[in-house]
């Protein structure tokens, strides 16, 4: 949550808070901004916190926003899926003579 403070000159200024909502595995959750300068100095420990957490983190310069740390996504063990499709296909025909005769290649031709 942030909040800004709007005609800093005049007596009565307004607050306004700015919320950013994040639709996370069915929940709905704020996200925590950050200052460029504050993620610079704990950029690693703020890291470690999005693996832990599974919540973003917005980066602003100037409470505009700069980038987003999100977690990463579940990588898929590769072995098992290059594997996944083994002995599912079939071979049909003869796969090592051409297609077609080799009377009718142009190429062959004189």
């Amino acid at each position: 949550m942030r909040w800004c403070r709007r005609n800093r000159k005049n007596a009565k200024s307004n607050l306004t808070i700015i919320l950013t909502i994040v639709y996370n595995n069915g929940r709905m959750a704020k996200i925590k901004e950050v200052a460029i300068s504050e993620f610079k100095a704990k950029c690693l420990a703020l890291l470690e916190q999005v693996r832990k957490t599974k919540q973003p983190i917005r980066v602003t310069r100037h409470g505009k926003p700069v980038a987003e740390i999100v977690p990463p996504t579940v990588l898929d063990d590769r072995a098992a899926w290059i594997a996944s499709m083994q002995g599912s296909g079939k071979t049909l025909g003869d796969i090592i003579s051409p297609a077609t005769d080799e009377d009718d290649w142009e190429v062959l031709r004189d």
